[in-house]
């Protein structure tokens, strides 16, 4: 008996000792993302990129890094690299505005012993930056072409017709229910050119099953479309954890990118936002830290991870199994 209550004081004890030490580790974790947006290289990159706005940007990255466990878990010049991202854009890093974010992975590391040459793996969270359907509208909009930008959800019973020689479509019918049956995006120029596409709930799936390999092999085209019509998980990401809003920024892209003007900042931002789901190249990598599932990465492809110095624009050259693996996203 006396043993047992030993081994219960000692786990109380060790419990109290980590929950004590957790906000010291919080605040050298605060202390390091300071040091590092304070360092020569991320800050000529944000002042670059932002001049006289750096300051409220970095204050506001500084807010959301002490608040987010996950981030502080990341190596934090990694965390800076992925915000310099969007400093490059000069959009905000915000959650609740949904114009970017910087989400974090659980994922598997290879790497070789010395020694014994046997490979390795080890969980490491990494952050990555991503682009939310408002931010593509914004940076639309700053172009000054555009008269409207939108994409909305169609629900059941909305849908009429669809011309698709002129592009027009007809989504004014009675809506019968809650049920999204597809998506609707339209642009007007200042000058009056106008397009609008739609596409269904099951086309929205095929595309994310084809070009997105954030998505497990697993998935199947019944899963993706029953997601269309279930609350957002915040346990999970892309398509997986927001089928909505990734159909929404999905049918912008490919609005703006073929039919749209597009800016140096938009062409960034396309580029960017299809790396970001590029470089998730395992099946797993749709899980937040802390999950099961995992992504596989090599770290010999680290090496080819830069900051250009003109744009701010962080690039990374694709493997060529990356390469393979997928065929190449046609633009949305």
């Amino acid at each position: 008996m006396a043993t047992t209550a030993q081994a219960r004081q000692t786990a109380v004890t060790t419990a109290a000792q980590a929950a004590a030490q957790a906000p010291a580790r919080r605040d050298n974790a605060v202390t390091a993302f300071e040091s590092i947006l304070r360092s020569d290289f991320i800050d000529q990159q944000l002042t670059s990129a932002l001049a006289e706005n750096k300051g409220t940007f970095v204050s506001s990255l500084v807010e959301l890094y002490t608040g987010d466990k996950a981030l502080q878990t990341c190596n934090p010049k990694l965390v800076a690299l992925e915000a310099v991202k969007a400093a490059s854009l000069n959009l905000p890093i915000n959650k609740a505005l949904g114009f970017a974010y910087i989400v974090v992975y659980n994922n598997s590391v290879k790497a070789t012993d010395p020694r014994t040459g046997r490979d390795t793996w080890t969980k490491v969270p990494t952050p990555t930056f991503v682009l939310g359907y408002k931010g593509f509208i914004q940076l639309a909009s700053r172009t000054g072409q555009y008269k409207t930008i939108n994409a909305t959800p169609v629900y059941e019973g909305a849908f009429r017709s669809q011309n698709r020689l002129t592009g027009e479509i007809d989504i004014t019918g009675k809506r019968t229910s809650d049920k999204v049956v597809g998506y609707a995006g339209y642009i007007e120029y200042l000058n009056g050119f106008t397009k609008a596409e739609y596409v269904t709930v099951a086309d929205m799936a095929r595309h994310a099953l084809r070009y997105s390999p954030s998505l497990p092999k697993s998935t199947k085209l019944e899963d993706l479309v029953r997601l269309a019509n279930e609350e957002p998980s915040a346990k999970r990401v892309g398509w997986l954890g927001n089928f909505g809003d990734m159909a929404v920024k999905t049918l912008i892209r490919r609005i703006i990118s073929k039919y749209g003007y597009m800016s140096v900042q938009m062409q960034n931002a396309v580029a960017l936002d299809i790396n970001a789901d590029t470089a998730m190249t395992a099946a797993d990598r749709d899980q937040l830290i802390g999950q099961e599932q995992t992504q596989t990465v090599n770290l010999e492809e680290a090496e080819y991870e830069a900051i250009d110095t003109a744009s701010g624009e962080v690039t990374a050259a694709p493997s060529e199994a990356q390469a393979d693996e997928k065929d190449d996203d046609p633009g949305y």
